[in-house]
């Protein structure tokens, strides 16, 4: 794999120039590496606009077509900076700001620029004229975003954590506090999602979390908070403003202008669209085909673009007005498996799992689901388990009970692939990590366990036996279950997670050591404590809001749910990837949890990354994914490594995670996000409106993001 065999692409759709919505800004693969490009959908050409010797993935365009990128340096500070669509030189966004984080950036119909800038422990917001000196509208001593601006630029919107007091703060052009809206009374937690499109009025779009539902709501600075009751859902959801009113309708005269709204659901795996007239009161179903949106944007004249995917296809762009969109780095076609869906009995209810399987494994009558049965998200009724099950030794006792069903081989080993968050999940979406392991002849399960979005607010606040205690007692319930019907093989059970979906690899293999038989944490945490102590600031309220507290305040908790109390306990072979200069799981947390590996004797290796927790580099992604994989077909099927083995046959054959093998001449879109796993297809989360050019799309409006795996 060299860097010509391999392209790289992130999951997302291009930003579109409000004033000519021919103009786009993506991010792609430039020799293996996540670059910003430049798109004219008129004339189907793509020009590079960034070269960074480490990538860039912070990439927007305003609406006088000025594109737009974060110029970070290795530990991810730096400034925002622009070029002119066309091409030119590159142009500070603002002078007089000090190198920062990415916090947020906004542009106004007349050039103001807002940009927000974290420092680790404080957030600043600076205001100025695009390419001139700034002033310091605000600073907050904690980790806050700036969510959006008003086409005339008279109001600012600043996000804050969404349960807090604080969760969003608008303010005058001069920091004067105009309203703070809190998440942390009776009416739940809020996100901002951006002010409307038009100067004629001043509006911020809200979600809001209500009696376990979801609710659009909006904000104006005349009537406060307004929210639209007829506009729920039970689970998570994210808008956009129309940039026209909808379907190309000018949406009446005056403030009526554009309260027309994009909603996308994403709902026990699978997504839909919705168009809410915020006037009329009336939803309406936007027909997308059965699987995920990644991401969703409406456009001027009623386009939508979405990317949709589902586990058997990569992502692939759509427009429903038919405008040329870049094309993604992906495989063409269906790859190969036997793709399902499964639900497992767990004392708060089933939990839902994707199971892929090599080809001819697949799954018998009455195993699982049919293919796209679920795809309105509805649960199958299913019994709680008794008070017995699932326990500790319940799965090994069944393991001895598992027989391939009739007709079909001898099953496979499985690899419990293990998202990130804990505010994320997995759903029906292509991932190149799966397609890699199935092709290697590796069953893939993806366990949407409790505390993962897209199944409503009970669901994601079950962690009834603790921080990821609970998390792992729905791994084992699951591995139990796919043994039960003798689908997976007993004895060659294999766990890998980036992330927390390391942290909870490495808890697993420490608290139920005879369950598996190899495990892969790529970037974990892997000392509650010491992750605390060392984490950014946005991490640390993480956990006080997971645990209750400091570990001053419950260290018991702390204790009780860290992995390195449990290293001494580890039995399975165990493969460790971590990075040298990662903010969100430090280096150092890694290296005491590995030095208790080898004081308890434990089989382990390690590999160390040059680079930070959210790698745009390709091929940091495909090392780890060869290394991994190599690992797992040595350890679940004794094959011994080396050129040539079967499972470095098959990540060739069959694409790493960011994609198709073999020479690109187009610029393909790229990889790039603790509570993210660097390196999988992604949702992004409403960017603002075509006046205002937002860059931290990548998160929804729920707590978490959908992330990338490492390759």
């Amino acid at each position: 794999m060299t860097g010509s065999r391999y392209q790289v692409y992130l999951a997302a759709l291009p930003e579109v120039c409000a004033a000519d919505p021919a103009l786009m800004a993506f991010t792609a693969d430039a020799d293996g590496r996540c670059e910003v490009f430049a798109w004219d959908a008129t004339t189907g050409r793509a020009r590079q606009v960034t070269d960074r010797p480490r990538g860039t993935l912070h990439g927007t365009i305003d609406r006088d077509a000025n594109v737009w990128w974060f110029d970070e340096d290795a530990h991810g500070a730096g400034r925002w900076r622009f070029q002119p669509f066309r091409g030119g030189p590159d142009l500070p966004g603002l002078t007089s700001v000090p190198p920062g984080t990415p916090r947020g950036l906004a542009v106004s119909d007349d050039g103001t620029v807002a940009m927000g800038l974290g420092d680790g422990r404080t957030t600043t917001v600076h205001l100025g004229r695009r390419g001139g000196s700034a002033h310091e509208v605000t600073r907050v001593d904690r980790h806050a975003t700036l969510s959006g601006i008003t086409a005339a630029a008279g109001l600012l919107a600043i996000s804050g954590p969404a349960g807090s007091a604080h969760a969003v703060t608008v303010l005058a052009a001069d920091g004067t506090p105009r309203a703070v809206l809190s998440g942390a009374g009776e009416h739940g937690r809020l996100w901002s999602l951006g002010f409307a499109p038009t100067a004629a009025r001043d509006e911020l779009l809200l979600v809001r979390e209500e009696d376990d539902r979801y609710l659009l709501a909006s904000w104006r600075p005349e009537t406060g908070i307004r929210t639209y009751p007829w506009c729920a859902f039970d689970s998570e959801i994210t808008a956009r403003w129309y940039p026209d009113g909808g379907e190309g309708e000018v949406g009446g005269e005056g403030e009526d202008k554009g309260r027309t709204v994009l909603i996308r659901e994403d709902r026990h795996g699978r997504s839909t669209l919705h168009r809410a007239r915020l006037d009329t009161g009336t939803l309406t179903r936007v027909p997308t085909p059965p699987g995920s949106l990644l991401d969703a944007a409406p456009r001027a004249g009623g386009d939508v673009h979405y990317l949709w995917t589902d586990t058997a296809h990569p992502p692939r762009m759509h427009s429903t007005a038919g405008t040329a969109l870049p094309a993604l780095g992906t495989v063409p076609g269906r790859v190969p498996g036997d793709h399902r869906d499964l639900w497992t009995p767990t004392p708060d209810g089933p939990v839902h799992t994707w199971l892929s399987l090599p080809e001819g494994t697949g799954f018998p009558e009455g195993h699982g689901l049919p293919e796209g049965q679920a795809s309105e998200g509805q649960a199958p009724d299913v019994q709680a388990p008794d008070a017995q099950a699932p326990d500790a030794q319940a799965p090994e006792n069944r393991a001895s009970e598992s027989r391939a069903p009739e007709g079909r081989g001898a099953p496979p080993p499985v690899v419990f692939l293990v998202h990130g968050g804990p505010a994320d999940h997995d759903r029906d979406a292509y991932d190149g990590v799966v397609h890699s392991l199935v092709a290697s002849g590796f069953a893939v399960a993806r366990v949407n366990y409790r505390g993962s979005t897209g199944y409503g607010p009970r669901w994601r606040r079950a962690f009834g036996a603790g921080v990821g205690l609970t998390q792992v007692e729905d791994l084992v319930a699951v591995r139990a279950d796919l043994i039960g019907r003798g689908l997976v093989r007993p004895d060659a059970v294999g766990l890998w997670g980036t992330s927390w979906g390391g942290y909870l690899a490495l808890l697993a293999l420490g608290t139920r050591p005879g369950l598996w038989q190899a495990g892969v944490a790529v970037k974990p945490v892997a000392d509650g404590v010491a992750a605390y102590r060392t984490t950014t600031s946005a991490l640390r309220a993480l956990d006080e809001r997971l645990y209750g507290g400091t570990p001053d305040d419950v260290p018991e908790a702390y204790a009780r749910s860290s992995p390195i109390h449990y290293a001494s306990h580890v039995r399975a072979p165990l493969l460790v990837v971590a990075a040298t200069r990662d903010a969100k799981c430090p280096p150092g947390q890694v290296r005491g949890y590995l030095a208790a590996l080898r004081a308890a004797g434990a089989r382990h290796e390690s590999m160390w990354l040059d680079s930070g927790h959210d790698g745009y580099e390709g091929g940091d992604h495909v090392a780890v994914l060869r290394r991994a994989v190599v690992f797992l077909d040595r350890e679940l099927r004794g094959t011994r490594g080396g050129r040539g083995t079967r499972s470095e046959r098959g990540t060739q054959n069959g694409p790493g995670t960011y994609g198709a093998y073999g020479p690109q001449r187009d610029p393909k879109t790229p990889p790039a996000d603790r509570r993210g796993d660097s390196g999988r297809v992604r949702t992004t989360a409403a960017a603002g409106t075509g006046t205002a050019e937002h860059t931290e799309r990548r998160t929804t409006h729920a707590e978490g993001h959908h992330p990338q795996r490492p390759a």
